[in-house]
């Protein structure tokens, strides 16, 4: 089993993160996001995810794909097939077998980043908080327009409560 992280998961794609996390708030347009997002990603399915599933082998990925149609997508007014067109070229168009989506209310969700991340927040935590109801209501379309792949995961608990709900909604592959 590999397990792995977007953007990141390759040392060229960890720079993009790098880049990415960083900086003010505005340092980048959702356009250029979604090209760096894209650029990362390509780097990551060529080089760990795309050989990883021809040996047969489990890929768990914090964030792929639909983390950028929800983000640059739905929140940052880019559309879905701006999106999906540099996700086919950059890394052939790949999808999840599954999309595991923490269903968290937005102030808690904040509390639990914040110890996380030290008190240090990254250029999308610091967005405003309609960002965040725009990016949270993309999730929500994303789910309902795919429910073949998408799986609610109430994240509300104990580490091992939510645990034991994210290895439920994977039952039915293993």
């Amino acid at each position: 089993m590999i397990i792995t992280r977007e953007p990141g998961g390759t040392p060229g794609a960890e720079a993009i993160r790098d880049l990415l996390m960083t900086g003010g708030v505005d340092r980048w347009s959702a356009r250029v996001e979604a090209l760096l997002f894209a650029a990362a990603r390509a780097d990551h399915v060529e080089r760990v995810i795309r050989p990883a599933v021809e040996r047969g082998d489990w890929v768990i990925c914090d964030r792929f794909i639909d983390s950028t149609r929800a983000y640059q997508g739905g929140a940052g007014g880019l559309s879905d097939a701006e999106i999906m067109a540099l996700h086919g070229v950059g890394s052939g168009g790949l999808l999840p077998d599954r999309t595991l989506l923490l269903a968290l209310a937005q102030d808690e969700a904040s509390e639990r980043a914040r110890v996380r991340d030290g008190g240090d927040n990254d250029r999308f935590a610091g967005k405003s908080a309609d960002y965040h109801r725009r990016l949270g209501a993309a999730f929500e379309r994303l789910a309902t327009a795919e429910p073949e792949r998408f799986r609610r995961i109430d994240a509300d608990g104990s580490i091992d409560a939510v645990s034991d709900r994210l290895s439920a909604a994977l039952d039915d592959l293993l």
